[in-house]
C-alpha cells in the first residue's frame, strides 16, 4: 500500500511517501480502502511530539490519521454487521496511526456504515467525525438541555463547525459562534445554523447581556478565561482543543466558584477506546444531523503525496473546515 509515513517527531518535512505492506485485520478489526483521509490538527500535535511521552501513542516510523472513509476490504475474526465492499466511515478513536494510506485497519466499533445514508465519503469523513465528538461531548459531558444557549468559538473550524448543527438536533434555543474579527464576513456568510458570529476580540460587548450555558471551546489561550464573563450560573465550559497554541495560559480556579460554572474537558481519541459501545450511536446521531444539511463544512482535498503541506496548512492557522488526503 502507498502510505505518508512520519519518519521522526518534528516540522512537516518528517514526513516520506512509501511502500508499505497491505495490513490484515486482527479479530474485531477490518481493513479499508481509503477513498478518503482526515487531516486534524491532533495529527500535527503528535507529528510534532507534544504527545510523545504519551503511554499508547505510538513512536516514529509511523502512519498518522485518525478518520477514514472508504469500502471495507476485509473482516477481521468475530466482526459482525459489517461486510466487504461496503461504503463506512470510522471515528476517532483507533490510536494515533493508520489513515494517511490506501489501506487502513480500523476496530470495527469505530466503523459505521454509510450504506443508504446518501452521504457522499468525503463530506461523511470531513463531518461526521466531528459531529459524533460534538454528540458525546453536549450530550454526556455538558449535558445541554433543550432551551439552553449555546456559543462556539473558531465557529468554522472542522471541529466546531459541528456544534451548532449537533445542538440544534438536541434542541438548543440558540446558538451563537466566533471568529477573529478578520474572518467574520465569511463566518456571517456560511450556511452553518448560527443565530449570529460575533468577533472573538469583541465578546462580551458583541453578545451584550446574553448568558451561555453551555461554551464549546476548541481555541484556548486569552479567550477562554475571557468567556467566563458571558457565561450563565450553572454554565458549562467544554474545553475541547488548543488551536491557539498557548499551552502556558491558565484559569484562576476561584473565578469557576465565584461564577458558579464548571470547566469540563473532552478528548474523544482518548475516550472512546475506553467506551466503544459509545461509538456507533454517536455515529448514527452524526449522520442524521449531516443528512439534514445542518453540518456545511469546507472541504479542501490533496493527495496523498501532499501530507506535509496539509500540516503546513493547518500550522498556519489558514484552515477554515477540513482537510482530505486522497491516496
Amino acid at each position: 500500500m502507498h502510505a505518508a509515513v512520519v519518519t521522526r517527531f518534528g516540522d512537516p518535512g518528517v514526513f516520506e511517501l512509501t511502500e508499505l505492506p497491505d495490513p490484515v485485520p486482527g479479530p474485531g478489526q477490518v481493513a479499508i480502502d481509503v477513498s478518503h483521509a482526515a487531516v486534524g490538527l491532533v495529527d500535527v500535535y503528535i507529528r510534532q511530539g507534544l504527545y510523545r511521552d504519551r503511554q499508547g501513542l505510538t513512536q516514529p516510523p509511523y502512519v498518522p490519521g485518525l478518520e477514514v472513509a472508504g469500502t471495507i476490504r476485509a473482516l477481521g475474526e468475530g466482526v459482525e454487521g459489517l461486510r466487504v465492499g461496503e461504503p463506512v466511515v470510522t471515528l476517532s478513536g483507533t490510536g494515533a496511526e493508520g489513515g494517511y494510506a490506501s489501506v487502513s485497519v480500523v476496530d470495527a466499533a469505530m466503523t459505521t456504515s454509510l450504506e443508504g445514508t446518501g452521504v457522499d465519503p468525503a463530506l461523511a469523513v470531513a463531518a461526521v467525525p466531528n459531529a459524533a465528538t460534538a454528540y458525546l461531548a453536549l450530550t454526556g459531558v455538558a449535558h445541554l438541555q433543550p432551551g439552553e444557549w449555546v456559543l462556539v468559538h473558531g465557529a468554522l473550524g472542522g471541529l466546531a463547525s459541528a456544534f451548532p448543527g449537533v445542538a440544534r438536533v438536541l434542541g438548543a434555543a440558540g446558538v451563537v459562534g466566533t471568529v477573529r474579527r478578520a474572518a467574520l464576513a465569511e463566518a456571517k456568510a456560511s450556511a452553518l445554523p448560527y443565530d449570529e458570529v460575533v468577533a472573538g476580540e469583541d465578546l462580551a460587548e458583541s453578545v451584550g447581556g446574553r448568558r451561555f450555558d453551555v461554551v464549546v471551546d476548541p481555541v484556548g489561550g486569552r479567550l477562554r478565561t475571557d468567556t467566563l464573563r458571558v457565561m450563565a450560573p450553572m454554565g458549562r465550559m467544554l474545553l475541547v482543543g488548543n488551536a491557539s497554541g498557548d499551552w502556558q495560559h491558565t484559569v484562576q480556579t476561584n473565578e469557576l466558584w465565584g461564577g458558579n460554572v464548571a470547566m469540563l474537558g473532552f478528548a474523544v481519541g482518548f475516550y472512546l477506546p475506553t467506551h466503544p459501545e459509545q461509538a456507533r450511536p454517536a455515529a448514527q446521531a452524526a449522520l442524521k444531523a449531516v443528512g439534514q444539511g445542518l453540518v456545511d463544512i469546507r472541504v479542501q482535498t490533496l493527495p496523498l503525496a501532499e501530507a506535509a503541506e496539509a500540516h503546513r496548512r493547518i500550522e498556519s492557522g489558514a484552515v477554515g473546515g477540513r482537510i482530505l488526503l486522497t491516496p
